[in-house]
């Protein structure tokens, strides 16, 4: 459901609505009021009954859509019986770092009852999305898109897709009317229940139930045979001579998954990692008019464990905008997304006109777990033809398959980085202490706890001295290199996300990062580092670690001074403490507005 339209009152409606500020003409601005109640009910995604959190008495939330330059106040009705906060992914929060939803860093909890607004000015065009960031709520369903159409003017790169004037204006109109896709998983256990059973049995909760698609999908249960038989040979010494459970996933008595750490599994309900019982409620419809020519999907992952693949049977990608920024156009048949990302395609609607399979494959190597929608030609009879691209566990069914590799991903326009930095930090990726706990720099966790500190934006101090901190100064480059170390047992490809602005990925490689810098680590091995034009991220995806450790670096230009998280967005990581946070800017420390401090709900104190 997509909501804005012009109206005068705040909360005459649940839809988002806009209008111009009162004023001079020279100051008008767009403002878009988006009102979200939150509730706390019985939902079925998967067809499988459980307490959730619904928007507006939907799930997902409602679209925000609005234009580059407006400004919207979000205001948040909190009805659920516990606390809560809301983070916008990928908006950079530039000049308002109060309004990033995150507790402890930015705000207080918005209390059982309260309300809250953010305001921010969407400065970035593209494609995000916002959801719940407190306690692991994101697993109870607090999540919706956000769409922000670009400014007149800006450049495209379509003319690399088409350069017939019928392609070039088909392909504008369907940027700017997208089908919104989100792609996510689902569990019948809720955040807290999950949060409770990993902390008494000292486990990571690996498994999960569905995969759903804008809202919905099933439970499949195609059998242990069948589902052992997709992990791939290099893989399977990693089993230790078992099984995947029924519901796909690594057993629970895997050490390599699970430490081999004393645990309490009288503490784990038989049904979390087995007991798969199928559903089938009927999967999602994407609609596509024929008429127009091409269809814009603008995938969004809001996965709380997994990394998906998606595919459309017989109909191949134009990848044209990866997190919120266009990209320069490549042509794939299947994508995997990390946790949090967002990928917009064009798909060409030149098919015969029947329904076609859109397929979510888990690709992880914690859980084999698939779903799939009808990808529907407007006014075509129900007819399906089978033609997979990728099968159950998200692997090319043929050889010339052309799957998106991130890494070749180049930014359009141009957005290179400074070739020197001031500063470097080193942060290790490790887990330590308990095998539910994570740590993102060095051995110390960020623990949940501290969502209910003073936020850092209020007090920069608040964790002085603790580790859990990088300082920075207005207007400088910072390198981030992220150190996957083995020594704590096997480690899966890491999504994190930066709040605040972008960061250009420049560099990976495997073993330790046995340099003081990059531009020592430069003079010994180049062919690790894109300076040039690398991908430009909000999300970055660090490689895997099953037999050696490894390493990432991210450069950052500082441009917005605040307190913002940088974390882990696989949720059980983060609710584990994968997490630092960032004080950007702290020469020029932002002075925070009456309303957004303590006492404060966002409404301007009279």
């Amino acid at each position: 459901m997509r909501v804005s339209i012009l109206s005068l009152s705040l909360l005459a409606s649940s839809l988002a609505l806009a209008f111009p500020a009162l004023g001079n003409s020279s100051d008008c601005q767009e403002i878009v009021l988006f009102p979200l109640t939150l509730t706390w009910e019985k939902g079925a995604p998967d067809g499988f009954e459980r307490d959730m959190i619904l928007m507006n008495g939907q799930f997902p939330g409602p679209t925000l859509e609005m234009k580059e330059g407006a400004t919207v106040e979000f205001t948040v009705i909190n009805k659920l019986p516990f606390e809560t906060t809301i983070h916008f992914h990928g908006i950079e929060q530039l000049n308002t770092p109060w309004s990033d939803g995150v507790p402890g860093v930015s705000q207080r909890p918005i209390p059982s009852g309260s309300t809250f607004v953010y305001k921010w000015k969407a400065t970035q065009y593209g494609t995000y999305w916002y959801h719940a960031h407190f306690s692991g709520q994101l697993e109870d369903g607090l999540f919706g898109p956000i769409h922000i159409t670009p400014a007149k003017g800006t450049a495209t790169p379509f003319d690399s897709i088409s350069n017939t004037e019928q392609d070039l204006r088909q392909l504008a109109l369907a940027a700017a009317n997208p089908q919104m896709v989100m792609l996510s998983d689902w569990s019948h256990f809720t955040s807290e229940e999950l949060h409770d059973i990993s902390r008494a049995a000292n486990i990571d909760p690996l498994c999960g139930d569905s995969l759903l698609i804008n809202g919905k999908g099933s439970v499949n249960c195609p059998g242990v045979p069948f589902l052992t038989s997709l992990v791939p040979p290099p893989q399977r010494p990693l089993l230790m001579g078992a099984n995947l459970t029924d519901k796909g996933c690594l057993p629970l008595t895997n050490i390599i998954a699970q430490t081999s750490l004393p645990h309490d599994f009288s503490a784990v309900p038989s049904t979390l990692f087995e007991g798969c019982n199928a559903t089938n409620p009927g999967n999602a419809t994407i609609n596509a008019d024929p008429n127009n020519g091409w269809v814009s999907l603008n995938f969004i992952s809001t996965a709380a464990l997994q990394e998906m693949v998606v595919s459309i049977d017989d109909h191949p990608m134009w990848l044209y905008e990866i997190d919120g920024r266009y990209v320069v156009p490549q042509l794939v048949d299947a994508m995997t997304f990390s946790h949090g990302s967002r990928h917009s395609v064009f798909v060409k609607l030149d098919k015969p006109a029947r329904n076609y399979i859109l397929r979510l494959a888990g690709h992880g190597f914690n859980q084999k777990v698939y779903s799939q929608a009808i990808f529907k030609y407007t006014g075509s009879p129900d007819t399906v033809i089978p033609n997979p691209s990728i099968g159950y566990s998200g692997v090319n069914t043929t050889a010339n398959v052309r799957f998106l590799n991130d890494k070749t991903v180049v930014p359009f326009p141009p957005a290179p980085p400074a070739q020197t930095v001031d500063q470097t930090y080193k942060l290790l990726l490790n887990r330590t202490g308990a095998a539910w706990q994570w740590t993102l720099n060095n051995n110390t966790p960020y623990n949940l706890s501290l969502e209910e500190q003073t936020p850092l934006l209020w007090d920069p101090t608040e964790l002085a001295g603790t580790g859990l901190t990088i300082t920075t100064k207005n207007n400088t480059w910072v390198d981030l290199i992220f150190m996957v170390t083995i020594s704590g047992g096997l480690q899966p490809p890491h999504p994190i996300h930066k709040h605040s602005n972008k960061g250009h990925i420049i560099g990976y490689g495997q073993g330790d990062f046995n340099y003081a810098d990059v531009a020592e680590a430069m003079q010994s091995i180049p062919q690790n580092f894109n300076l040039n034009n690398p991908p430009f991220r909000d999300g970055f995806y660090t490689l895997p670690a099953s037999t050696s450790s490894n390493w990432m670096v991210v450069r950052y230009h500082v441009m917005n001074p605040g307190a913002f998280l940088l974390h882990c967005h696989i949720n059980p990581h983060l609710t584990g403490g994968m997490a630092v946070a960032i004080l950007d800017g702290i020469d020029v420390w932002p002075t925070v507005p009456a309303q957004y401090g303590p006492g404060g709900n966002g409404v301007p104190k009279c």
